[in-house]
């Protein structure tokens, strides 16, 4: 996923230590600019994804690549906001295409990712009738069953 919207501030680095190594993670703020601006935190780990945002100024109009993630702990869930690459925003810029699916193509996507008219959905098709199960071949149906309901 993607959105542009106007660098905030950073969120400060934490550091740790497991067994596989030392980790990092930090963060960044992005205010977007829709009629009612929201404010949106994302997540980075590791030393190369942080440095993407280091040079970034309060201000700066900045198009972040991210997916979010969501987990669940002791019955509450969590979404994380995981940013893969930010980098300043060049007015008239595209954004590259979305990856297609091998064999799938989601009809309400935008073709170029924003603000292009959706494609209008395909009518349903009825499922093929599936054959019975061994042993239940000739169920009644609901009109030719004496069951009270």
């Amino acid at each position: 996923m993607e959105i542009i919207g106007k660098f905030v501030q950073t969120i400060d680095e934490v550091r740790g230590e497991t067994q596989r190594g030392p980790w990092v993670r930090g963060g960044f703020v992005i205010e977007t600019g829709d009629e009612y601006p929201r404010k949106v935190a994302f997540t980075c780990f590791g030393e190369e994804r942080i440095g993407m945002y280091k040079s970034l100024q309060p201000g700066q109009v900045v198009h972040v690549y991210f997916n979010p993630e969501s987990r669940e702990y002791q019955g509450r869930w969590f979404t994380d906001l995981r940013c893969s690459r930010v980098e300043p925003y060049v007015a008239g810029q595209m954004p590259p295409a979305p990856p297609q699916a091998q064999g799938y193509a989601w009809a309400g996507a935008p073709a170029n990712g924003i603000g292009a008219a959706a494609v209008p959905p395909q009518p349903a098709q009825p499922a093929p009738a599936a054959p019975a199960a061994p042993g239940f071949a000739s169920m009644p149906s609901s009109e030719d069953s004496d069951l009270p309901f």
